[in-house]
């Protein structure tokens, strides 16, 4: 028993003290996904999400994305200083021409409340170079008003399209901002 007592104590002294850093996903590369057809559902077994390709949406726009399983808080944003894929050349580097099949990319995101500084990125490995200095909380969605106006209209609808989300506030990258030298 006192054996048992002693091996309790340390293996929870050893997760609490594990437990003390907490990490961000924010900025690390995520695929942007939408809902899938129910025709893209069964070809992909069931599987609920497809992957949005650059020839869907549009350059130099915001983008939002929930459902990213790359992101602990499942959302997945793409701003509109976000650099497209680009075709590769036989070297295996990047031509001027943007790669249309490829599944658009952005950066993991989350809920903020705007004025705060929590979408501060902590940990820039892997992350775009020049977004921490860009990312703040601000509003990627229609204004709140609109944001209630059409949950009131259809419960089910709004949840279809923004899920649990009933904020227009995400962590991301403030848009026509210079990289500083």
């Amino acid at each position: 028993m006192k054996m048992s007592v002693r091996t309790t104590l340390l293996v929870s002294l050893a997760l609490f003290m594990g437990g003390c850093e907490v990490s961000s996903e924010i900025g690390k590369p995520c695929t942007l996904v939408r809902k899938a057809t129910p025709a893209e559902a069964e070809a992909n077994g069931g599987i609920g999400f497809v992957d949005i390709l650059q020839k869907e949406i549009a350059l130099n726009q915001d983008v939002i994305s929930f459902g990213s399983i790359g992101c602990e808080d499942l959302i997945c944003v793409r701003d509109a200083d976000f650099p497209p894929t680009m075709v590769k050349d036989a070297n295996g580097n990047d031509t001027e021409e943007i790669d249309r099949e490829a599944p658009a990319q952005g950066y993991c995101s989350k809920e903020c409340v705007e004025g705060s500084t929590e979408c501060e990125v902590k940990d820039t490995s892997g992350v775009l170079a020049g977004l921490p200095e860009r990312m703040s909380c601000r509003s990627l969605l229609l204004d709140q008003a609109t944001l209630e106006a059409l949950r009131a209209s259809n419960e089910t609808r709004y949840r279809e399209t923004f899920g649990e989300n009933n904020s227009p506030f995400f962590c991301a990258g403030a848009t026509g901002v210079q990289p500083q030298n």
